[in-house]
């Protein structure tokens, strides 16, 4: 699977992607991150890729010309098929359903906005979509697309051993059981017999209560308190 990230600070990418499971998987040939820098596709001199807004307010707003000159120049005809993510606040909040909508795709572009954000027209009439990773504030869409990057390439063929990710919290909408390893008492605080059983069945029983347990106590006070 290909990404194809357009920002402004491309410097930011480098080392997440370095390490651990995406470092193996771009080794494999499985997960290609390709890096590309808006500003190199800004006309002039100065290149300049930000102005003020239309109808005043505070900070710089992205401009729509070397957005979509990036994006056509390194997408070309693979654009009518590959779809262009923007990183926005407004997006559809990612989840882990959204993930591996986005894994069955052979290449996304993601758009990093930043400052205040980015010409409305590029979400307009270049993006096929736009997603958010959370109803907070941050400085740009860069952190955003790294997590988009992560989550999606755990889900590609290869990546991780068969069964793994449908294990994981959120695979079945449920959080994920707790987890112990040796010793079998620390501190005084024992790991729960059933785990040291040997009982497949019962095993399975208990991480699936935890699980269910979890969720409820944790995703109900969360809507409580929203």
């Amino acid at each position: 699977m290909r990404f194809d990230v357009f920002t402004l600070f491309p410097a930011m990418f480098a080392g997440p992607f370095d390490h651990s499971i995406i470092k193996r998987a771009r080794e494999a040939g499985l997960v290609e991150i390709h890096i590309h820098n808006i500003r190199d596709y800004a006309a002039g001199k100065h290149k300049i890729t930000d102005d003020m807004a239309y109808g005043g307010g505070g900070g710089m707003v992205m401009k729509p010309e070397p957005i979509f000159a990036a994006v056509e120049s390194v997408l070309g005809e693979a654009l009518a098929t590959t779809p262009v993510i923007l990183m926005s606040p407004s997006g559809r909040t990612f989840n882990q359903a959204i993930a591996k909508e986005l894994a069955q795709h052979a290449r996304l572009a993601l758009i990093c906005g930043h400052y205040e954000g980015v010409d409305e027209r590029v979400r307009e009439h270049l993006c096929t979509d736009a997603i958010s990773i959370g109803d907070y504030v941050l400085t740009g869409g860069e952190l955003p697309a790294m997590v988009i990057i992560d989550a999606v390439s755990r889900l590609v063929p290869g990546v991780l051993p068969p069964g793994v990710t449908e294990e994981d919290s959120h695979a079945s909408g449920l959080l994920e059981y707790p987890h112990y390893t040796r010793p079998a008492e620390f501190r005084g605080w024992r790991v729960p017999d059933v785990l040291l059983s040997g009982n497949h069945a019962a095993i399975a029983k208990w991480r699936r209560e935890q699980a269910e347990r979890r969720t409820q106590a944790r995703r109900a006070s969360q809507a409580t308190n929203s």
